[in-house]
């Protein structure tokens, strides 16, 4: 999340307004450089390895690498004949990667010709972040897509009343939840799991998210046998920045009704409304370029 994405000032679905005229949803990008060391690896070899990396980010989307042609392996990359055009940017012309007997096929691309108004990407070499075995930001592995520096968590000890329900059925009360703001999303109440009355079935599904770890999930089994599936997750083991949710459970607002301090909660509109594998997951893989 960030910026663009989401209800970000430059998102999709903005949730505030500007005093002037904003960009139609899609139509900023944006350019920067990184501070950080950023390493693309396939199969135990590194691809890209730059302290010079730009990126790049479009509204709707997260953000992309583009790394210095110098700083990206230019034995391992095979041209292709994919060609493809942005309105934004002009045309992108492909490269696969080549590691052994793995064959990544146009997994990178480039912009040549930037069109006029483009940032200056003329010559950058990008990569699809979930064709890559790997990605390192510094010496730390990343998963998902990058690390969008505009991106914020606040988690807040909170004595609010919550109390979680489904059609009439209570599944959660607490005064002692952990409130986490996170730029972009519904606030998200991670409740001790003690204070959870639902049933709850385990599930096999895993996500991953890029600032707060790998995240497990349950199913509620309301009274009659009714599942919900993967509606509850948990953090047993989140990233450092994040420990203090280790162990509490969280409902997804857009599937329950939440009320809070006796007032009754909307359910937000997001991609989570239809099911967590889907949209935890997001993006599936980044097929722009």
């Amino acid at each position: 999340m960030g910026l663009m994405t989401g209800n970000g000032p430059l998102g999709r679905r903005p949730a505030g307004r500007f005093n002037f005229e904003s960009p139609a949803p899609g139509s900023a990008v944006y350019l920067e450089p990184s501070p950080k060391r950023v390493r693309v690896v396939v199969e135990g070899e590194t691809v890209a390895d730059s302290r010079a990396v730009k990126l790049l980010h479009e509204s709707g989307h997260q953000p992309i690498y583009y790394f210095p042609p110098e700083d990206v392996r230019a034995d391992l990359l095979e041209p292709s004949e994919r060609v493809t055009r942005c309105p934004k940017k002009g045309e992108a012309f492909y490269h696969s990667i080549r590691v052994g007997d793995r064959l990544v096929e146009n997994g990178a691309w480039y912009y040549p010709d930037p069109i006029e108004g483009a940032p200056p990407i003329g010559g950058l070499i990008a990569f699809y972040w979930n064709r890559m075995t790997a990605w390192f930001e510094e010496d730390e592995e990343v998963f998902v897509h990058p690390r969008d520096p505009y991106h914020r968590i606040d988690v807040l000890a909170t004595s609010r009343r919550i109390r979680v329900s489904l059609d009439g059925e209570l599944l959660a009360e607490s005064r002692r939840a952990l409130a986490v703001y996170e730029s972009n999303l519904p606030p998200r109440w991670y409740l001790p799991q003690e204070d959870v009355v639902a049933e709850l079935a385990s599930s096999d599904t895993v996500t991953r998210c890029p600032y707060k770890g790998v995240a497990s999930y349950h199913s509620i089994v309301l009274p009659g046998g009714q599942t919900v599936p993967d509606a509850v997750w948990i953090y047993e083991h989140p990233l450092a920045e994040l420990v203090r949710i280790s162990g509490l459970l969280a409902f997804f607002n857009e599937r329950v009704d939440i009320v809070l301090d006796g007032e009754r909660q909307e359910r937000p509109e997001s991609p989570w409304i239809q099911g967590a594998v889907r949209a935890a997951n997001l993006p599936p893989e980044q097929t722009r370029a």
